[in-house]
């Protein structure tokens, strides 16, 4: 009987809500006027930031739903240092490093180094942890002790057993998602990435932003490009997405998993070439397989209890985001596989007080990727793609699958906003008011409307006018493997009047500031005097790693896979 009356409630409320609900929808191209933003006040940072007295830390308040500007809010943190030469300030540069689900509240730290050093001048350096990351609304899918279990395995070819157990852990784990987030869930989005940045540059002062985005932090910016192009004044695009609609996410993954293989196979090369230090093989199918020993060894012996196969991938991985990365692993596994464990130890072994964060990152990670588009809900459909695509890219397509395979379980707008007034209806317990249950019917309405209106939306079309938006510089790697190349050449097309810096036969994601004289002089030229290049420009590419050398601090995060 209180079923029966409360649903009487809610079938008020939606016929009131959807006679004034706003068409703009979460991932939607409406864009409804943002909430006047308030200047952040800034001052010493808390101690869970771990940063110098140098670096002051501040809040900002935006709401949790820009189509309901009134309602819930959330809080994101935000760092700055201040540019060391108040008189030449040109402003704030704003960085994200990417993910989703990475923060860059560590940028302001940059400017202390000396590739960085002449930005740090004229710029104050702003980072901040987007909406779900850190303590921005954090989110959590996952009891952080089991997403950090370890030791775990990776196949190449896996059978249909092993199949069946990474479905169910995907499907456990999306409705883990729905479960600890609720209808907020559906609000971790690229669009309202967006909207956070604009108030970020609003609450800042700048009338214009100045912005640095890497790896996603390129995705959403070009987002950000097509809905407020007149409020930008310098963007640099680092390693970009490919921001076509019917790529977003699905087909981009799948896109990623052949250029992961063309960089693994580099290392391979790299590796046989080196056979004379490393013992690994002269070909690459000799090194292929001294991998794969020692990935077999492993799934069945694993190293401290700890290491298997999936940490094994997990640390080789990163070969293909950085060719630093590429003599320290070669020692590790040559080292392993003579009987000395200590450096693949070092290298593979999961580090427990990091398991919060990761599970957070991967959290947020797979939120937004799920949010952003429509991902194939039949098991068959992903299960066909894959095995075709792991015939040719056998060494990341399976892993990168059932990253991602929680997208095939995830709920819809629309379930989401019937699943939040569920729960408000049953908060209020049958009481016919609250402003809980109204700002959930509300929100259930205007979903409705929206879908009624447009159909489901899918991604954002990324694209400006010519003249709409000021020169941007885009900059990216030809063999990049998280972000492959062909990406950069679809947004250049996508935002007329843009240029594109190309490293030609180099293969490290994130290039600005990095080991290449000729990609900084660009990047510093464009950010400092404004000055851009030719419609496409190309650098030679940066010297090969030696064996031997040692990895040095990576300029950017990794990404968030």
């Amino acid at each position: 009987m209180r079923a029966l009356a409360l649903y009487g409630t809610i079938g008020s409320l939606l016929v009131t809500a959807l006679a004034t609900a706003p068409a703009g929808g979460a991932t939607g191209a409406a864009a409804p006027p943002a909430p006047v933003a308030h200047r952040i006040g800034f001052g010493r940072c808390a101690p869970v930031e771990h940063m110098p007295s140098s670096v002051e830390c501040g809040t900002l308040t935006v709401p949790l739903d820009y189509a309901r500007p009134d309602g819930k809010k959330i809080h994101l943190t935000v760092s700055r240092i201040r540019a060391t030469a108040r008189r030449e300030r040109q402003g704030a540069l704003v960085f994200n490093p990417g993910g989703p689900g990475a923060s860059s509240m560590e940028f302001p730290l940059y400017g202390g180094l000396p590739k960085w050093n002449k930005l740090a001048r004229v710029y104050d350096f702003v980072g901040y942890s987007p909406r779900g990351v850190g303590r921005s609304a954090p989110l959590s899918c996952q009891d952080p002790h089991k997403f950090a279990t370890a030791p775990t395995d990776s196949r190449s070819h896996p059978d249909a057993a092993f199949k069946r157990r990474k479905l169910a852990q995907a499907r456990e784990y999306a409705r883990g998602c729905v479960r600890r987030n609720g209808a907020d869930l559906q609000f971790y989005n690229s669009v309202n990435n967006a909207r956070d940045l604009d108030m970020l540059r609003a609450a800042l002062g700048e009338r214009r932003l100045n912005f640095m985005g890497a790896s996603y932090g390129t995705y959403f910016a070009a987002v950000y490009a097509t809905l407020f192009p007149g409020h930008v004044r310098r963007m640099l695009f680092d390693s970009v997405v490919n921001p076509a609609p019917d790529k977003i996410w699905y087909r981009n993954n799948l896109d990623q998993d052949i250029a992961f293989q063309h960089r693994w196979n580099d290392w391979l090369r790299w590796a046989a070439r080196h056979h004379d230090r490393y013992h690994l093989g002269r070909t690459t199918g000799a090194v292929q397989h001294s991998y794969d020993t020692a990935a077999d060894r492993l799934r069945h012996h694993p190293l401290e209890g700890k290491i298997g196969a999936g940490q094994l991938q997990s640390a080789f991985l990163k070969t293909g985001y950085n060719d630093a990365f590429w003599p320290m692993r070669a020692e590790a596994l040559s080292a392993y596989l003579r009987g000395n464990p200590k450096p693949l130890t070092a290298q593979a072994l999961p580090r427990p007080g990091n398991a919060k964060d990761e599970e957070n990152g991967n959290a947020v990670y797979t939120a937004v990727e799920c949010n952003d588009a429509r991902w194939p809900h039949d098991w068959r459909t992903w299960d066909r793609d894959n095995t075709e695509v792991a015939r040719i890219a056998p060494f990341e397509t399976w892993d990168n699958a059932w990253m991602n395979l929680p997208c095939a379980f995830w709920p819809d707008r629309a379930e989401t906003a019937a699943a939040g007034l569920a729960a408000a209806a049953h908060r209020a317990d049958g009481r016919a008011g609250g402003q809980d249950l109204t700002d959930a019917a509300g929100h259930a309405a205007s979903v409705q409307l929206d879908e009624a209106l447009h159909g489901r939306r899918g991604p954002l079309d990324v694209r400006t006018e010519p003249g709409a938006l000021p020169p941007v510089l885009l900059l990216a790697a030809e063999r990049d493997a998280a972000t492959p190349y062909k990406g950069a050449l679809e947004l250049q097309r996508r935002l007329p009047g843009s240029s594109l810096v190309t490293e030609n036969g180099a293969g490290t994601h994130g290039i600005a500031f990095g080991d290449n004289p000729c990609v900084n002089r660009y990047v510093e030229a464009y950010l400092l005097h404004g000055r851009i290049p030719a419609r496409k420009v190309y650098c030679t590419p940066r010297a090969e790693p030696v064996p031997g050398q040692q990895l040095m601090r990576a300029q950017h995060a990794l990404p968030g896979k």
